[in-house]
């Protein structure tokens, strides 16, 4: 039974007439999005040195950047749209779940251990 791939990304906005070229176009976009992390990682904006949220929004726009890279590799290169509802649920949810727990493990420790640095010393009681 062959199975029809969507040769469509960003939701639509851009069609492919061959896998090939579906490939070829999330290459293109994975670059692009590199790129601009590039730049920003060089440049660093004052602007987006604001704090949103206990981090900079500079840091904000590199981890929204990077969960695209990671849905696009996994979507397409790992053929992740051509798997069931459900599998696709488990791998997704998981991730999720993940990514929020290294997250909230980041500010935790990260703003513990500069407190440490700022202060040169801080005990925490649990």
């Amino acid at each position: 039974m062959a199975h029809a791939h969507k040769l469509e990304i960003l939701r639509g906005l851009i069609k492919f007439k061959s896998n090939t070229q579906k490939i070829w176009g999330v290459l293109i976009l994975l670059s692009i999005v590199t790129a601009v992390e590039v730049v920003l990682g060089i440049y660093k904006p004052a602007s987006l040195m604001t704090v949103v949220g206990g981090m900079k929004l500079l840091n904000w726009i590199f981890i929204i950047l990077t969960i695209v890279k990671a849905y696009y590799i996994t979507w397409d290169f790992m053929h992740m749209r051509d798997e069931t509802a459900g599998l696709r649920r488990a791998v997704v949810w998981t991730a999720v779940f993940l990514i929020s727990y290294l997250i909230f493990i980041l500010l935790q420790e990260g703003g513990y251990v500069f407190d440490v640095y700022d202060e040169e010393f801080v005990k925490r009681d649990f």
